[in-house]
């Protein structure tokens, strides 16, 4: 079946459904959802039941660059710059020198046992080289795992932060296999450029659009959700265009203003947490379309010797290496070297040498193919046994919600009291978003003048108002108490 402009609605949304009810039941049966939406793209596919010929590299390489975009800025928005702080420099070192240190182990490992050159072996490992975001933020989320110490936080900041590392490296080698008369040695000072003026743009268009968000005032709450979306992707466009790390940067910008107090914060994170999952499936069931499982086939052998040299040796060694600057258990670095998980970033930065047209492009797309589902499929399904086998999980009971799971779980708060502002208050005249009230604390109504007001964002508050405060605990109310008299 050819996909048509009359068509495509029907097939898209008839695919979303299947996607959702197949991930709806996968986990009574421990397959990671994820895969089953790559399953279905592949059902749906040229060689599957549906006969749907999808051979767009440009296009999925179009969809995939979107959803990144949404899944990497939704995933900023949900770090909380408190729970990642003691683990900054360790995401920084398996974000970076762990991605290097993968990359280098599985390109001479390609090199050695194919007839790949070196450079392509090198342009192999880059870009199976970096853990998904995708995958382990959705199955690390959707098992509940509750896991010791500091674990769970340096998962979520390796696979956030290590895709622009990555990405830098597939574009670098397949630069060098294109120009093979180039030296390694002039990627050096094009990786300092990205990673600088990423991080820097990061920042600075998190700032911006931090100020963008509060001062603009556009009546429809429904809106706000809608001009994040369009400063995320300035962020990334403009970030690009300036030789810049444009995925670092929509990172580093989620993070910054997920940090922040934004009006309509909360209506934000929700609609970008559906988002989030909506790309996700979106851009698995295109790889799930775009691959040919009967060319995927003939590299199962090469495929199988590079997921065991990338799951038991060059992810082990490069946590290893990356994590020896620091004081850490040893089973926590097995397990962290176990959440290696590959998924659809792998495959979707394997569409550029397709692009490019370099010889054995469609070599590589099939290996990495394969090599990101078996990692999704033994590792994405064992992550629990292997959790309680290393000792480093909790009862669920005993795990402790961030900010953003309990919005998203719309969790009461157990305290209730009033505050009232009183003459001379550092809050009389000021907006509520621009009040530095503790994160464990909601102002849920204001009396003023015996009339009852509900607060917004750019609500100003005024003398002798009466706040409604909601807050975890009591020592949470006492901080905003003294704040506010």
């Amino acid at each position: 079946m050819d996909i048509t402009i009359e068509n495509i609605l029907l097939i898209g949304s008839f695919l979303l459904f299947i996607s959702i009810l197949a991930g709806k039941t996968s986990y009574r049966f421990g397959v990671p959802t994820l895969l089953l939406f790559l399953a279905v793209g592949m059902l749906a596919g040229s060689e599957g039941l549906g006969g749907i010929y999808f051979d767009k590299p440009d296009i999925a390489q179009f969809i995939g660059i979107v959803a990144l975009n949404f899944i990497l800025f939704s995933g900023g928005l949900d770090t909380r710059w408190k729970s990642i702080q003691p683990v900054l420099w360790q995401g920084i070192a398996l974000s970076t020198l762990g991605v290097l240190i993968t990359a280098l182990c599985i390109g001479i490992f390609a090199w050695q046992i194919t007839d790949f050159s070196l450079m392509e072996g090198l342009l192999l490992g880059a870009i199976i080289s970096s853990t998904d975001a995708a995958a382990v933020f959705s199955i690390l989320r959707s098992k509940n795992l509750a896991l010791r110490s500091n674990l769970r936080p340096t998962l979520e900041l390796e696979s956030g932060s290590n895709d622009p590392m990555a990405y830098f490296l597939t574009i670098a080698f397949l630069s060098l296999v294109m120009n093979p008369q180039d030296s390694v040695w002039s990627i050096v000072p094009v990786f300092f450029q990205q990673i600088l003026i990423g991080g820097i743009a990061g920042f600075g268009f998190g700032y911006l659009s931090k100020l963008v968000i509060n001062k603009i005032r556009l009546g429809f709450e429904g809106l706000y959700p809608v001009l994040v979306i369009s400063l995320m992707f300035i962020t990334f466009s403009a970030t690009d265009a300036i030789g810049g790390n444009g995925f670092l940067a929509v990172y580093l910008c989620g993070v910054y203003i997920g940090n922040q107090n934004l009006i309509h914060k909360n209506t934000i994170i929700k609609m970008f947490d559906g988002l989030a999952w909506l790309m996700q499936i979106v851009l698995f069931l295109t790889l799930g379309l775009l691959v040919f499982p009967s060319q995927v086939v003939p590299v199962i052998g090469i495929g199988v010797a590079i997921a065991a040299v990338l799951i038991f040796v060059a992810r082990p060694i490069a946590v290893l290496l990356s994590l020896s600057f620091f004081k850490m258990k040893f089973k926590r670095r097995l397990y962290i070297s176990w959440v290696g998980l590959r998924g659809a970033v792998p495959i979707v930065f394997a569409t550029y040498p397709l692009i490019a047209g370099i010889e054995k492009a469609n070599l590589i797309f099939n290996i990495v193919f394969f090599v990101s589902l078996t990692s999704v499929l033994i590792q994405g399904t064992s992550l629990a046994a292997v959790a309680h086998w290393l000792k480093v999980s909790l009862p669920s009971s005993e795990k402790k919600l961030s900010p953003v799971d309990k919005i998203l779980m719309d969790e009461s708060k157990s305290h209730l009291q009033e505050i009232e502002i009183p003459e001379g208050s550092i809050a009389i005249g000021k907006r509520i978003v621009d009040l530095k009230i503790p994160t464990g604390a909601i102002i849920a109504m204001i009396t003023r003048n015996n009339n009852f007001i509900t607060p917004k964002g750019e609500t100003v508050l005024e003398r002798n108002d009466i706040l409604l405060v909601l807050t975890e605990d009591r020592s949470n109310f006492l901080q905003v108490k003294q704040y506010l008299e």
